[in-house]
């Protein structure tokens, strides 16, 4: 297969009028950066939030001029929404825009989170978008302050301890930068492409599973500013076949930038896991973690404290390595329920690097009766918060 190039894309693309039939949408410079691998094409098209709808038929000409590119397989186009959409002509004769400040929704997309801090804004009903994802009666996000407190592992070892409780269960690897689920959960290959824009997604372990590194060689690097990653989110959730599950587990990134915000603008989260471990220094990341989700409305479920102690397998001695108790401190502090303490054990490491989780490798041994134990009280946590009402998407006011 030839080698497309990103100019050739662009090139290609210049084929395509801009709105209102002015110019073209790249020298008009509405088109994100291009992203070519193994034959499909990322990109993203800027338009005025409230002109979205108006304007797929734009988002469908270019997937389809880039789809008639020799060794283009398929094309992921988006519209996001951005505060300086359309700067040329287009766009005065478009409705007027946002108030300066705003960051709209465009067409399930967001646009730039990268603007200043954000908070939780009282939306207008005909601002708010659909909520959910059809079929899908609960997602749950589980976000870490920082990197390097086993998030991703507690993630997976949550979803397949939900499935062993009897649930029915996806997990959706948010990590755009640094995907682990082919890894952790052992799946390579690529999805199949259903009707449409549909995606059969990935599955292992009885869970469905979604993540960029099934469309994303290991190797290549993602170099995706706001727009581009929220636009990927927004496809791997809406456009992906999930069929009915109770709930969708969101391995999140760690921090609290524009993934983040986009899964809290775009999609009714019926609640945050946070993980953390004992140190004071992770736990005042953990704080920032915490502290957004309450900003934006999301309830958050409660903490769990990853690698919380160490049993030397030798002599079953136990070490406090990280200090012990601290996160269960925090969350006791700041009014949040306490999920439980995973130990810092060999079992653990070893399972998730072999793709083989611990809670299906050894489902009778004592770290998958603590990841089950810790799935019944967020489900107990997640049914209590569905008792008081459904929660409808907030706005993110940028400042």
């Amino acid at each position: 297969m030839t080698d497309v190039s990103k100019e050739q894309v662009l090139e290609r693309l210049r084929t395509v009028r801009g709105p209102d039939m002015d110019g073209n949408i790249v020298d008009l410079g509405l088109v994100s950066d291009v992203f070519i691998s193994d034959g499909k094409a990322y990109f993203s098209i800027t338009v005025p939030a409230e002109r979205a709808r108006e304007l797929d038929p734009l988002r469908a000409a270019a997937e389809r001029v880039v789809k008639e590119i020799p060794g283009i397989k398929a094309a992921m186009v988006a519209l996001t929404a951005d505060k300086r959409a359309a700067s040329g002509p287009a766009a005065a004769r478009s409705p007027a825009p946002p108030a300066p400040g705003r960051g709209e929704p465009a067409h399930s997309h967001a646009g730039h989170s990268h603007a200043g801090h954000a908070h939780a804004a009282p939306a207008q009903p005909q601002q708010r978008t659909k909520s959910g994802i059809p079929g899908v009666e609960a997602i749950i996000a589980v976000a870490s302050g920082k990197g390097g407190v086993g998030k991703s592992t507690t993630s997976v070892n949550l979803a397949l301890a939900l499935k062993a409780n009897g649930l029915r269960v996806g997990i959706l690897d948010a990590d755009i930068y640094g995907p682990s689920m082919p890894r952790l959960l052992k799946i390579t290959g690529r999805p199949q492409q259903l009707e449409g824009r549909m995606i059969k997604p990935m599955e292992n372990y009885g869970i469905k599973v979604m993540s960029m590194g099934f469309l994303v060689d290991e190797e290549v690097a993602m170099i995706w500013r706001g727009p581009m990653i929220q636009s990927a989110l927004m496809q791997m959730l809406r456009e992906v076949a999930w069929g009915d599950l109770d709930v969708l587990v969101v391995d999140m990134p760690p921090g609290t930038g524009d993934a983040q915000l986009t899964m809290a603008q775009q999609v009714p989260l019926a609640g945050a896991v946070i993980v953390s471990t004992p140190q004071d220094l992770a736990l005042i990341d953990a704080r920032k973690g915490l502290n957004m989700f309450s900003k934006v409305e999301v309830p958050v479920l409660g903490i769990v404290e990853n690698m919380s102690y160490f049993i030397a397998p030798d002599t079953g001695n136990r070490y406090d390595i990280f200090g012990h108790g601290g996160a269960r401190k925090e969350a006791e502090r700041i009014g949040v329920p306490f999920l439980g303490e995973v130990p810092l054990t060999m079992d653990i490491r070893e399972t998730s690097d072999a793709g083989t989780p611990v809670v299906v490798s050894n489902p009778e041994g004592a770290s998958a009766k603590t990841y089950r134990a810790i799935a019944t009280r967020v489900w107990q946590e997640l049914e209590t918060v569905r008792g008081k009402g459904t929660r409808e998407a907030p706005a993110i006011v940028f400042e």
